[in-house]
């Protein structure tokens, strides 16, 4: 990973931040580049303490405290006086190996504040701030020094004071799953508690009134808040715990029944950084790279080995319940008849994958993944032994591992693997050097990992230490053997591409599977307007767009016992073409059965649509209503636009000043036809071409929950 214009400065004290003698009143204020954002701190009189940020010169989090409960040892509270600091700018480029852009600015000033317990334990802690133009950052270090080796965190309490009852959209704080719908409602109004027991989810654990992150907020006066964490490594997934009577956050880290502490950690440590994303406009949210650009420079020098991809899979038509998982027995999507000998539905054969193969090379996507080729399926869920169940490198008998790769590689379509771990998690770690051994022996370089059903161990939750540090595990491993994860179920996402570029993207949100089977009638049609103002902030998203037939035409019954809806995907089908631009991923699943895409005009966005960008400029949008992006190919230098709507159709106007001066582009525009609807008719579509020149802007309708997707070629 290159990295250009490197400038690292240890400034004089009152050039990055202000403050007076040495007192109990002492305060230093930091200042972003642009003095924009400010960040001040001060101890309090009992020596606690505590910041205030502030945009503008107006607070937007007023004063918080910070503190730690320790187990078997006093509180990290109050008592405290500042013994040393340390200050410095750093100003640096650095290009990505794939991206929504090449090069990303990385311009900070950062003041590390030292302090020491005025009584006998005399305990020392650093708290280092970071002030970004887009936001400001903080984290907590604990250097090496006398007394325990050993810390163990039965709490970090972070304040996050607000100023007022913001309008929020935000997930519960599920210590298990990130699937949850999106809530839009004031912050006085965030009930997390009412969201438990789920009955679409495999998993869920609320146990407080608290939100996980990204939480993005909108003040009264129209500034956008987003909070989030960046660098999350051996250390405890951040939720949020509300009091909606005072307007304030604290953190809530994600715990173990196991144990009395949420994070044990050996001097000395760092905790991860603790984000506040800020933007006047909602689409600049989207613009910011604070997250990624808080996380340490890339650890894998050559990344040739992956290239972004289209990919096609059996996968869909699983949770259509065309085919099944599983080999022996029948299953729809959570019940089970022992047939006891293969049944005609099976997804995963050879046959079946090279008809996805031929597909993929007919339309120049370079992947496919094939879900549910390894045995074990018949035992994965429902059961609470499921220790050993998958081996990670025994085939069905009906699918033949290397001809499918062979076949692939004859037609240029690489074999994306597919690991199921049931969250029997002792099992993926025991199995996972032969399991990446094979991978590496056929030249496969991406695994889609899974993690559905409650953790085994019993009594840990896909969010805490424990989970935390197997998915980091499993991705330094996946780095020693050239291979790329996309993650689902996992941990949520914060950066850490930037350091192991084989994070290519993850899961961990509601994704499309809900329109197949959710009870609920599947996502709603603002959905994917929320999303890239939330999840998609933190990290690449494998969300698995594209589906064509809109209304399910070979969706089986829904197999939920005694509840009957139709399900179907809630949007048109130019909002289908347009996610290909909006919801960013290196990896962009083409989902649907290939029968529905062969002769279908509106296929051909997605056959040029590209998946590495040589830059993204964010157009317009506001949380939860629309959202317009346009994205430059790399290779190509071609352009690509997509803009997607709520349920209210709205005309949205394009500004094309971002082409390049004295080009005229041929565009080709998929928009919705004059009477699409996302229920009604969401299939009604138009393809039109026009020049277009830097100098034009022009008016689009978006139907009610559709979309607009352009390919604009030089």
């Amino acid at each position: 990973m290159k990295r250009f214009l490197f400038f690292l400065l240890l400034l004089p004290l009152a050039l990055v931040f202000t403050h007076c003698q040495k007192s109990v009143n002492q305060v230093y204020k930091l200042e972003s580049p642009s003095g924009n954002n400010n960040i001040h701190f001060q101890l309090s009189p009992d020596g606690s303490p505590r910041y205030l940020v502030s945009h503008q010169g107006k607070t937007v989090i007023d004063t918080s405290y910070i503190w730690f409960e320790l187990a078997g040892a006093p509180m990290l509270k109050s008592d405290f006086e500042v013994i040393g600091t340390e200050e410095l700018m750093l100003n640096e480029d650095w290009e990505m190996p794939w991206g929504e852009q090449r090069m990303v600015n990385n311009h900070y000033n950062q003041i590390k504040i030292s302090l020491q317990e005025r009584s006998e334990t005399h305990r020392i802690w650093n708290l280092v701030f970071r002030a970004f133009d887009d936001g400001v950052a903080f984290r907590y270090e604990f250097p090496q020094q006398e007394g325990p080796a050993e810390w163990l965190i039965t709490e970090e309490r972070t304040e996050f004071q607000l100023t007022g009852n913001h309008n929020c959209w935000w997930i519960p704080g599920d210590w298990d799953i990130y699937e949850h719908l999106y809530n839009t409602t004031p912050f006085a109004q965030i009930d997390a508690i009412s969201k438990a027991n789920n009955a679409n989810l495999a998993q869920t654990y609320i146990p407080v009134n608290a939100v996980n992150t990204p939480v993005t907020m909108r003040t009264a006066d129209g500034l956008h808040l987003s909070f989030h964490e960046a660098m999350l490594n051996d250390y405890s997934d951040m939720t949020l715990a509300v009091d909606t009577q005072t307007y304030k956050m604290t953190s809530n880290l994600v715990g173990s029944s196991r144990n009395n502490y949420k994070v044990k950690r050996q001097l000395p440590f760092e905790t991860p950084w603790r984000t506040i994303q800020i933007a006047e406009k909602a689409k600049d949210l989207i613009a910011s790279k604070l997250i990624v650009n808080l996380n340490e420079p890339g650890k894998i020098e050559d990344m040739s080995w992956f290239k972004p991809m289209k990919y096609v899979g059996i996968w869909w038509e699983m949770h259509l319940g065309v085919s099944t998982w599983d080999y022996g027995m029948t299953q729809d999507m959570g019940s089970w008849l022992d047939t006891g000998q293969k049944h005609s539905k099976h997804g995963a054969t050879t046959e079946n994958a090279k008809r996805y193969i031929d597909f993929a090379a007919k339309n120049g996507m370079t992947g496919i993944l094939v879900e549910g080729w390894n045995t074990g399926w018949e035992h994965w869920i429902g059961f609470e032994d499921r220790e050993g169940v998958f081996d990670f490198v025994t085939p069905y008998p009906d699918y033949d591992l290397k001809e499918v790769v062979r076949y692939g590689k004859e037609k240029g379509v690489e074999l994306i693997m597919h690991h199921e771990t049931s969250s029997a998690v002792t099992t993926y770690d025991q199995q996972m050097d032969t399991a990446f051994a094979l991978m590496k022996s056929l030249d496969i370089h991406a695994v889609k990992t899974g993690y559905v059903g409650k953790i085994i161990p019993k009594g840990e939750y896909h969010h805490g230490q424990w989970m935390v540090n197997h998915y980091r595990r499993v991705l330094e491993k996946a780095a020693q053997n050239q291979i790329a994860i996309n993650a689902h179920e996992p941990i949520k996402a914060t950066g850490e591409r930037r350091t192991y570029p084989n994070a290519i993207a993850r899961e961990g949100l509601r994704g499309q599977e809900f329109n197949a089977w959710a009870s609920d009638g599947g996502n709603p049609p603002e959905h994917l307007t929320i999303v890239p103002f939330t999840r998609m902030l933190a990290d690449p998203i494998d969300f698995t767009p594209g589906v064509f037939d809109i209304k399910l035409s070979k969706k089986t019954p829904n197999p939920i016992p005694g509840v009957a809806q139709k399900n179907q995907v809630n949007t048109t089908l130019a909002h289908q073409l347009a996610l290909y631009v909006v919801i960013y991923s290196p990896i962009q699943m083409v989902c649907d059965l290939p029968e529905h895409y062969e002769g279908h005009p509106a296929l051909q966005f997605i056959r040029e649509v590209g998946v590495d960008w040589e830059q993204s400029v964010i157009l317009d949008g506001e949380v939860g209503d629309f959202v317009a992006i346009a994205r430059q190919e790399k290779e190509t230098l071609n352009w690509f636009l997509g803009a997607v709507t709520d349920e209210n159709e709205r005309d949205i106007t394009i500004d094309f000043s971002f082409l390049d001066e004295g080009k005229t582009y041929l565009a080709t525009v998929y928009r919705d036809g004059a009477d699409a609807h996302w229920n009604l008719n969401p299939q009604s579509y138009q393809i039109e071409t026009m020049q277009i020149t830097k100098n034009r802007k022009t008016s689009f309708h978006l139907a009610a929950g559709g979309g607009l997707a352009i390919s604009l070629k030089q």
